[in-house]
C-alpha cells in the first residue's frame, strides 16, 4: 500500500496522506464545496466526479456520485454508511499516492491559502458528555471541597446534557462575551450583565453519518458503523452564569451561547493506529455499557491562549469511551440522524498542566497562572484561544486535527 504522496506534504503537516480529512469550503465568493485536504492543499470531490476519477468507486454510479459530491456538506456522504467511506478513501489513497495520476489530478488541487473553511457538517443534534475523570474530581473539588468530588452516578452512567446545535460555529469565527443573569455569592439577589468567568472547555467530538430509527438503540459494539469522524472542539463555558441557572436542570445559557469546532473531519478509519487501552472502570458497568473493542484513542491535546500553551490534556485518560457514550446516548431509544454530534466533554489530565479549562487551571479563579506576559484566571475581551491536536497513525506518521481557535469579542450591550 502506498506510503507517501506525490503532493508535496511538508514533514510536521497535520495532513498526511494516511490521513485524509474532509471538509468544505469556498473560494472568492464562490458556492460551498466539499473536498480532502492533503498537505497544504484540498481536493474538490466534485471535480473527480465530473473527471471520471472516481468512477465506479464502491460500486456506485456516476449520477449516485453526483449526489454525494455536489453538494455544500459532508452529510450526504456522512449517510451514505461505512462501505462507502471506506471506499471512496481507498480510491482517494489512491489518485493522491500513485503518481501515475498526479497529471489528471494534480491540476484540480487548491492551495489551502486562496480557500475559506466553513462548517463542515449540517449539524443535527448536540450531546456533550463529561467524560474525563480528573476533571469531574477536580471541578468537584473546586465546588464542594469539604464533600465527595464526583456525584453518586458519575462511575455507573456517561454523564451528558443536550446542546443548541444552532450555535455551533467553524473555527475562526469570533465569539460575542454572553450576557446573562449572575448571583455573586455576596449578593441577596441576581444581576444582569456580560460573564466575567468566561472559560472555555478542550474537547474531542464524533460526528455521526449512519442515522437510527426511533426506538433502535446502538450497542457499543456499533460505534465505528454509525460515526464517520472526530474533530476538535471548544465548548466555552460562562461559569458565572452556569452557577446561577443549572440547579436543577443543568447547564442552559451559561453553555449555549457558541460551541466552536474544527473544520476537518478526520475519518475514523486515519485513527486505528491511536487506538488504546482505556482506564479500568470500578465498579463494573452495567452491560449495554461493556465495551469490548472500546475506541479509547492517544490524542494530545494542546491549548494556547494568546500564543503561549497552557496545557496538554491526554485524551487516553478519559473514563468513559465514546462507544459508551453513543450507547448511552440511544439506550431509550433516542434516534441518530446524520450530521449529530457529540462531545467528550472537558479533556483534563493528572497533572496541572494537563487541565483542560480555565476553571481548572485557576482552580475556580483562586490561583491565577502566567500566559503572554500577565497574570490569568478567566477569559478577556481579545483573547484567543487555539487548541490543536494529534495522534499516532499508520507508517509512523502524526495525524492532525488543524485546530479550533476563537477570540473573545466584547458583550454585545458594550
Amino acid at each position: 500500500m502506498t506510503t507517501e504522496s506525490w503532493v508535496h506534504v511538508s514533514s510536521d503537516s497535520d495532513f498526511p496522506l494516511q490521513n485524509l480529512p474532509y471538509g468544505v469550503v469556498s473560494r472568492d465568493g464562490s458556492d460551498r464545496y466539499v473536498v480532502v485536504r492533503i498537505g497544504d492543499f484540498v481536493l474538490p470531490l466534485e471535480a473527480l466526479v465530473v473527471t471520471g476519477l472516481l468512477d465506479d468507486c464502491a460500486g456506485l454510479t456516476p449520477d449516485r456520485l453526483r449526489e454525494l459530491f455536489t453538494v455544500d456538506t459532508l452529510n450526504t456522504f456522512m449517510g451514505a454508511g461505512r462501505d462507502v467511506w471506506s471506499a471512496v478513501r481507498v480510491r482517494l489513497t489512491e489518485l493522491l499516492g500513485d503518481a501515475s495520476y498526479k497529471p489528471d489530478v494534480e491540476p484540480l488541487l487548491v492551495n489551502v491559502d486562496v480557500i475559506t473553511v466553513h462548517l463542515p457538517i449540517e449539524v443535527a443534534d448536540y450531546v456533550d458528555f463529561y467524560s474525563s475523570l480528573d476533571h469531574a474530581q477536580n471541578v468537584g473539588a473546586i465546588f464542594r471541597p469539604d464533600s465527595e468530588p464526583l456525584t453518586p452516578n458519575w462511575r455507573h452512567l456517561p454523564i451528558g446534557y443536550h446542546g443548541r446545535s444552532g450555535t455551533i460555529v467553524v473555527s475562526g469565527t469570533p465569539v460575542v462575551r454572553p450576557c446573562g443573569q449572575r448571583k455573586p455569592p455576596d449578593d441577596d439577589a441576581p444581576v444582569f450583565g456580560p460573564s466575567r468567568r468566561l472559560d472555555i472547555e478542550a474537547e474531542v467530538g464524533f460526528v455521526v453519518g449512519v442515522p437510527t430509527e426511533l426506538g433502535q438503540s446502538v450497542a457499543t459494539t456499533e460505534f465505528a458503523d454509525h460515526v464517520f469522524g472526530v474533530v476538535l472542539v471548544n465548548d466555552w463555558s460562562a461559569r458565572d452564569i452556569q452557577a446561577w441557572e443549572y440547579v436543577p436542570l443543568g447547564p442552559f445559557l451559561g453553555k449555549s451561547f457558541a460551541t466552536s469546532v474544527s473544520p476537518w473531519v478526520v475519518p475514523l478509519e486515519a485513527l486505528s493506529d491511536a487506538r488504546v487501552v482505556p482506564p479500568i472502570q470500578e465498579p463494573q458497568v452495567l452491560p449495554y455499557l461493556v465495551d469490548a473493542n472500546p475506541w479509547a484513542l492517544d490524542l494530545a491535546l494542546e491549548v494556547s491562549l494568546n500564543g503561549d500553551v497552557i496545557s496538554r490534556p491526554p485524551f487516553a485518560t478519559m473514563y468513559w469511551s465514546p462507544g459508551q457514550q453513543l450507547a448511552h446516548l440511544t439506550v431509550n431509544g433516542a434516534s441518530l440522524r446524520t450530521g449529530d454530534l457529540f462531545a467528550s466533554g472537558t479533556v483534563s489530565g493528572p497533572e496541572r498542566n494537563q487541565r483542560g479549562s480555565l476553571l481548572e487551571l485557576s482552580w475556580g479563579g483562586r490561583e491565577p497562572f502566567t500566559a503572554a506576559g500577565r497574570e490569568c484566571t478567566f477569559l478577556e475581551d481579545g483573547d484567543e484561544v487555539v487548541i490543536r491536536a494529534s495522534a499516532p497513525g499508520r507508517d509512523g506518521v502524526r495525524i492532525g486535527f488543524g485546530d479550533v481557535r476563537g477570540q473573545i469579542r466584547p458583550a454585545a450591550d458594550g
